[in-house]
C-alpha cells in the first residue's frame, strides 16, 4: 500500500471471500466473478476515488482480475495480470487431466484465514500420499482417504471432470470477451506452470474482441519469477541478463499510461513483447500470429534411425502403427510422460514409458516460438487415454532442450466441455496444440 500511494494512488487490498475477517466458508475461485464487481463498485464510491481504478497482481491475483472483467464495472479501466490462473484450466487440472499438486494447494489456501504455510509445504506427506495411491491401485477419489485428512476442495472439484458451468462462471467465457473494452498487460513465463490458463485470456480477447487494446511481456520464467520481474536461474538455466526486468516499475508506468495519461511504458514496442533465449534479445510482434515466419511440419514413422524413431519431414501413405502395452498390476513405471521441464536441459530421456523421435540435423539456426500443434492416429483397446507430447531440441553436444509440451485426455479432446469416449479398437483422431 505505501509503494502505491509513494507512486500517487489509494491502494486498497481485497480479501477473498472467508479471508481474514470473512465469517464465510472459503471456496477458491467461486465468487470472484461478483465479489469484485461488488468491491470495485464499493470503491468508486468513496470520496477518495476519482472514478478510476486498476487492478493488478499474479497468480491467484491474475486470476480475480479476469474474474473482475466477467462483468466490467464502468469504473475499472485497466488490469494488470502477472502469470494468471484460470480454474479448470491449468489448474486444478490441464486439458482435463487433474494435476496432483492442487491437491495439496487446496489445504494451503483453505485451512486458515491466511495461509497454511507448514501444510503447503509438507511435500513429504503428500509425495507419499500419491506414491501410495499409485502403489495401491486406488480410485482418484479415495485419494484424501490415503493422506487420512478429508479434502473436500479437492472432492468438489474431481465431479467437474468436464470444463463445465461450474468453471465456465468464475471468469469470462467466450461471448463474455466481447464486452471487455479494457487496455490489458500481461505478464508470463516461458516456464510457468499456469500458462494455458494465462495465454487462454489473451487468445480468447484477440478472438472475441480484436479491437480491445492487450500486451504481453513473456520470457524465461517459471510462475515466480514471472511475479518478480524474472529469475536469473529457472530449472537450471542460466537466463540472458537482457530478461531481467523491474515489473514494479513497468506496472507503475502502464498505471500512470492510462489512469493518468502518462507516457506508454517503452518496453512495449508491440502487443508481443518477447525474450529470445540465448540471442539476448527482445523482439516483438503485433499479434501471436506474427510471431514466426514459417512452419516446420514433421510426420512420426516406424522406421528407426541411430537408435530412435525418425522424424520423417515427408508423410508415408504406408498405413503403420507403433504398439505399446501398459500392464496396470506393474506399478514401477509411475509416469505417463517425461514432460515436465525440469532441468530444462538434459543429459538423457526416460524412454520406459514412451517412443522417442529424432529429426535430421536442422541445417540453419533459428528462432522456435509459438505453440506447437499436432495430430496422432491411435487405437486403444480402453475407452480413455492420457497423451503426453513432449518437444526438445537435441543440441550439438547431445543435450535435450526442453521447448514445450502437451498433456491431455483423449475424451476431451474435440471438446473440453463434454466427454467424448473413445470406442475400443476404432482407430481415432487426436489433435491436440499446447
Amino acid at each position: 500500500l505505501k509503494d502505491a500511494a509513494d507512486k500517487g494512488y489509494v491502494g486498497v487490498i481485497a480479501y477473498t471471500r472467508g479471508k481474514r475477517w470473512s465469517p464465510d466458508d472459503i471456496n477458491p475461485y467461486e465468487f470472484e466473478a461478483n465479489d469484485t464487481y461488488d468491491v470495485i463498485d464499493w470503491i468508486s464510491k468513496q470520496k477518495w476515488c476519482n472514478g478510476k481504478i486498476g487492478m493488478y497482481g499474479g497468480s491467484y491475483n491474475g486470476f480475480s482480475q479476469w474474474a473482475a472483467c466477467k462483468t466490467v464495472h464502468p469504473a475499472l479501466k485497466t488490469i494488470v495480470p502477472y502469470v494468471a490462473n484460470r480454474p479448470g484450466m491449468g489448474l486444478p487440472m490441464e486439458n482435463n487431466i487433474f494435476i496432483n499438486p492442487n491437491y495439496e494447494w487446496a489445504f494451503y489456501v483453505g485451512n486458515n484465514k491466511y495461509l497454511d504455510n507448514e501444510t503447503g509445504n509438507g511435500r513429504k506427506r503428500f509425495r507419499s500420499m500419491m506414491f501410495n495411491w499409485w502403489d495401491k491401485g486406488e480410485a482418484y477419489n479415495k485419494m484424501d482417504s490415503i493422506d487420512g485428512t478429508p479434502n473436500r476442495w479437492f472432492q468438489r472439484w474431481i465431479t467437474h471432470p468436464d470444463f463445465d458451468e461450474y468453471w465456465q462462471k468464475m471468469a469470462p467465457y467466450k461471448e463474455d470477451f466481447k464486452q471487455i473494452n479494457i487496455p490489458v498487460l500481461a505478464f508470463d513465463g516461458y516456464y510457468n506452470d499456469s500458462q494455458n490458463s494465462s495465454l487462454y485470456y489473451l487468445k480468447e480477447l484477440q478472438k472475441y474482441s480484436p479491437n480491445t487494446p492487450f500486451y504481453l511481456i513473456i520470457g524465461p520464467y517459471g510462475h515466480f519469477g514471472t511475479q518478480q520481474g524474472g529469475e536469473k536461474e529457472v530449472n537450471e538455466y542460466k537466463v540472458d541478463e537482457v530478461a531481467l526486468f523491474d515489473i514494479r516499475k513497468i506496472t507503475y508506468e502502464w498505471l500512470d499510461y492510462i489512469l493518468k495519461n502518462g507516457p506508454k511504458p517503452s518496453v512495449l514496442k508491440d502487443k508481443i513483447n518477447y525474450e529470445v533465449m540465448g540471442a539476448n534479445e527482445w523482439r516483438s510482434t503485433p499479434s501471436f500470429e506474427k510471431m514466426n515466419n514459417d512452419v516446420l511440419k514433421f510426420y512420426l514413422s516406424n522406421q528407426k534411425k541411430n537408435g530412435t524413431y525418425y522424424l520423417d519431414p515427408k508423410t508415408s501413405n504406408k498405413n503403420t502403427f507403433l504398439s505399446q502395452t501398459v500392464d496396470f498390476k506393474d506399478r514401477k513405471l509411475s509416469g505417463n510422460s517425461d514432460y515436465y521441464p525440469s532441468p530444462i536441459e538434459k543429459n538423457e530421456l526416460d524412454q520406459s514409458t514412451g517412443f522417442i523421435f529424432t529429426s535430421n540435423p536442422v541445417e540453419k539456426s533459428m528462432i522456435v516460438n509459438g505453440s506447437f500443434v499436432g495430430g496422432l492416429h491411435i487405437s486403444i483397446n480402453k475407452k480413455d487415454v492420457d497423451l503426453g507430447v513432449t518437444l526438445y531440441e537435441l543440441t550439438p553436444e547431445g543435450k535435450y532442450f526442453h521447448l514445450s509440451y502437451y498433456i491431455g485426455r483423449a475424451s476431451y479432446a474435440k471438446d473440453i466441455t463434454k466427454r467424448n469416449l473413445l470406442k475400443p479398437e476404432d482407430e481415432t483422431w487426436i489433435e491436440f496444440t499446447n
